[in-house]
């Protein structure tokens, strides 16, 4: 089932990179902005299948440039200023920080430690050159971990969620302590408008939600508020369902982002706490369970049995 559901999204990638090169043909007049986030956005799974995030991550971006390039080039001279091509990346092309390290600006150096990473990385070197060679009006985010509704459930907080409420382990890697910054997606979302409106053409603008936390705390967390808002029939507490497995390869041990060129600049600041945030998120997840079931197929369970057992 595995083979046959990379199959597939393989057969996607070609389609998507198909209608990368007929975008220019079939974009109209009118449109001044080009959000660009591509889709392979799993490390675990760019691990194990590199080959797809290459594809996506550094081909799709190519596809995209030279199509927006010539949809922006045949524009009029006042549509053509008011264009913008925003790039959406991570923070994981700036590698790992040990405890003691200043968070990531905007003027780490790249040192990409995935296949994912790496892949991100070189889209945004390509979206740098574009600008640089061709003038296309870029502007580049790199944003902290994202939390929410609607987050696909093999990541962390949903797939602990998700997990814990089917009574099955909650699988945590190595120790545990793996930190990250967690940033709401809707605190997100007001970031990229804020850099769409006001950012500095080719300039780059990381956003962070000033919420480093371990993964275990994380989950720690996500069982107390199951604790409080579902609780166990047994009266037992989620967290003895966590589990800890074999770390993956080569995982980053810490992350963080420092957003104040964002906040000077642009005046933005996260919404959301991440004790608020987390609160919605888990709320969200307990109203929508036929959406969550309607996205576990079969070939994600198979995946999830492979990826975290101890």
């Amino acid at each position: 089932a595995m083979a046959q559901a990379q199959a597939v999204a393989q057969e996607k990638l070609h389609e998507a990179t198909a209608h990368f090169n007929q975008l220019a043909q079939g974009l109209t007049t009118g449109i001044n902005t080009s959000l660009v986030q591509p889709a392979g956005i799993k490390v675990d799974r760019s691990i194990h299948g590199p080959g797809d995030f290459i594809e996506t991550n550094i081909v799709g971006t190519f596809r995209l440039l030279e199509s927006v390039r010539g949809y922006w080039q045949a524009l009029a001279s006042e549509a053509q200023q008011q264009f913008r091509f925003l790039h959406v990346s991570t923070d994981e092309v700036y590698g790992s920080l040990s405890p003691q390290d200043p968070a990531f600006s905007e003027n780490n150096k790249y040192e990409p430690n995935s296949p994912y990473s790496a892949s991100k990385a070189a889209s945004d070197h390509l979206v740098r050159a574009w600008h640089h060679t061709y003038g296309l009006p870029v502007l580049t985010t790199n944003c902290s971990n994202n939390y929410g509704p609607l987050h696909f459930p093999e990541k962390l907080i949903p797939l602990m969620i998700v997990n814990a409420l089917a009574g099955k382990p909650l699988p945590v890697y190595g120790d545990g302590m793996q930190v990250r910054d967690w940033l709401y997606v809707k605190d997100h979302c007001s970031a990229i408008r804020r850099v769409l409106e006001g950012g500095q053409l080719g300039e780059t603008y990381n956003v962070g939600g000033w919420n480093e936390k371990p993964n275990i705390e994380i989950v720690n967390t996500v069982c107390a508020l199951l604790d409080e808002m579902r609780p166990r029939a047994d009266g037992q507490s989620y967290a003895t369902q966590i589990t800890y497995v074999k770390d993956r390869p080569g995982h980053d041990r810490r992350y963080a982002i420092d957003a104040r060129k964002l906040e000077k600049e642009l005046g933005w600041r996260p919404a959301e706490t991440f004790e608020t945030g987390i609160r919605k998120t888990v709320a969200w997840y307990l109203d929508n369970a036929e959406w969550v079931a309607n996205v576990q197929s079969g070939a994600y369970r198979e995946w999830v049995t492979k990826q975290y057992q101890a």
